[in-house]
C-alpha cells in the first residue's frame, strides 16, 4: 500500500462546553419542581417570619421566589436564553394554577356544605308544608322546573341558533348577513335582567299569568347567541375541500350540509350547545320576573308558577336559618351536578358522533 493511501483520520475535536453551545449543561426534568418547593418554603418562612396573617400574601411571596430562583438558576447553569424560555413557561403556570384556585375552593366549599343534607329524601320531596326556617324538605320541585324551562328553552334555541349559523356561514351574504351578526353580537352581552323584562313587558300588555313557559322564553333569548356564535365558528372549521368535493360530484348544496358540513362539525356544535344550557341553567333573575317560584310540585310549564334550581337557592337563602343555608348550599351541589353531567353527555355524544379516521 502506498504512503498516498494512507491517510490519517481527522482528531475529533471534543464539543465545547458553556453557556452558548447547544451541548452546554441543562437542568434536570425535575428542576421546576424542586424551584417550585424552595419557593413554597420561602414564602411560608417569609410569611412566618413577618407575621403575615393572610396566606395569599405567603402565596404572592412564593410566586415571586420561584421565579426569581428559576431564572436565576437557569442562567446560572444554561444560558439567558434558556432562562427566559423557562420563566415564559413558569409565567403560564402560575396563572394557570392562580385561575383554577378559586374553581377548586368553591367546588370544595359547595361539596363540603352541600353533602350535609343531600340524601335521597332531599331529592325526592318538594317544600310542601315544611316551614322555610326549620329541618326538612327537598328540591324535587325545583329540579322539576329547572328541567322543564331549560328542556324547552333548549328546544326554541338550538333548531334557530343552528339553522341561524348555517345561513350566515353558508349562505349570508350582504346587508342581511351583516345585521344578523351585528345582533347576534349585541344579543351575548344583554343582561338576564333585561331578557326577563323584555318577556315581562310582553307578558303584563297579553295579561298573562306567571308560568314556566315564560321563563324559557327569556332563557331562550339568552341562550341562542350562544348557539349561533358556538355553531358559526364550528362550521367555519371545516374545510372549504369537503365541500368543494362534494359539489363537485353534483351533489345538492343543502345535502352537502346536511351530511358532510354538519356532521364533521357535530362534535363541536354539541360542545357548544351544552356550553349555551349551562350558561342558562343557573340564571335567577328572569325566574323571579316571570315564574315566581312555587313551594309545591308544578309539573305543567304552561299553567301556574314553578320553581327552578337558581330560584330554590336564592329562596332558601334569602331565609336565613342554619336549615335554609343547608337546603341552598345542596341544591347549589345539585346544580352544579346537573350541569357536570350535562358535559360529560356532550362529550359522550360528540365522540360517539364524530368522523371516523381511517389511515
Amino acid at each position: 500500500m502506498s504512503h498516498a493511501a494512507v491517510q490519517e483520520k481527522p482528531t475529533p475535536v471534543p464539543p465545547r462546553k458553556g453557556k452558548g453551545s447547544l451541548t452546554g449543561r441543562s437542568l434536570p426534568r425535575w428542576a421546576p419542581a424542586g424551584f417550585a418547593a424552595a419557593g413554597i418554603l420561602i414564602g411560608v418562612a417569609i410569611g412566618a417570619a413577618a407575621g403575615l396573617d393572610s396566606k395569599v400574601q405567603w402565596g404572592l411571596i412564593a410566586v415571586v421566589a420561584f421565579l426569581v430562583i428559576s431564572y436565576t438558576v437557569t442562567t446560572s447553569v444554561e444560558n439567558k436564553r434558556q432562562a427566559k424560555d423557562r420563566l415564559a413557561t413558569s409565567v403560564v403556570w402560575v396563572c394557570f394554577i392562580l385561575a383554577i384556585i378559586p374553581l377548586f375552593s368553591l367546588l370544595w366549599i359547595t361539596v363540603s356544605r352541600g353533602v350535609k343534607v343531600l340524601d335521597g329524601y332531599f331529592l325526592t320531596h318538594s317544600m310542601a308544608g315544611v316551614p322555610s326556617f326549620e329541618k326538612g324538605g327537598g328540591v324535587y320541585h325545583a329540579i322539576i322546573g329547572t328541567l322543564e324551562q331549560v328542556g324547552i328553552a333548549t328546544v326554541i334555541a338550538v333548531p334557530l341558533g343552528l339553522l341561524t349559523a348555517v345561513y350566515l356561514v353558508e349562505y349570508g351574504k350582504g346587508a342581511l348577513a351583516k345585521a344578523v351578526t351585528f345582533f347576534v353580537d349585541v344579543m351575548t352581552g344583554i343582561p338576564s335582567i333585561v331578557a326577563g323584562l323584555f318577556i315581562l313587558s310582553i307578558m303584563l300588555i297579553a295579561g298573562l299569568q306567571p308560568a314556566g313557559y315564560l321563563g324559557s322564553l327569556a332563557l331562550t333569548i339568552l341562550m341562542l347567541p350562544v348557539v349561533v356564535r358556538s355553531t358559526e365558528e364550528m362550521l367555519k372549521l371545516v374545510p372549504n375541500e369537503l365541500r368543494e368535493a362534494a359539489l363537485a360530484l353534483g351533489v345538492p348544496k343543502w345535502r352537502v350540509i346536511l351530511k358532510i358540513v354538519l356532521p364533521t362539525a357535530i362534535g363541536g356544535i354539541t360542545t357548544g350547545v351544552m356550553l349555551a344550557i349551562a350558561r342558562i341553567a343557573g340564571e335567577t333573575a328572569p325566574i323571579i320576573l316571570l315564574v315566581f317560584g312555587n313551594q309545591l310540585i308544578n309539573s305543567n310549564p304552561f299553567e301556574g308558577a314553578q320553581s327552578s334550581l337558581p330560584f330554590y337557592i336564592y329562596e332558601q337563602y334569602k331565609v336565613g336559618s342554619d336549615a335554609s343555608y343547608d337546603r341552598a348550599w345542596a341544591a347549589a351541589l345539585v346544580l352544579i351536578a346537573f350541569v357536570m353531567i350535562l358535559n360529560l353527555v356532550a362529550r359522550g355524544i360528540a365522540r360517539w358522533k364524530a368522523p371516523k379516521t381511517g389511515r
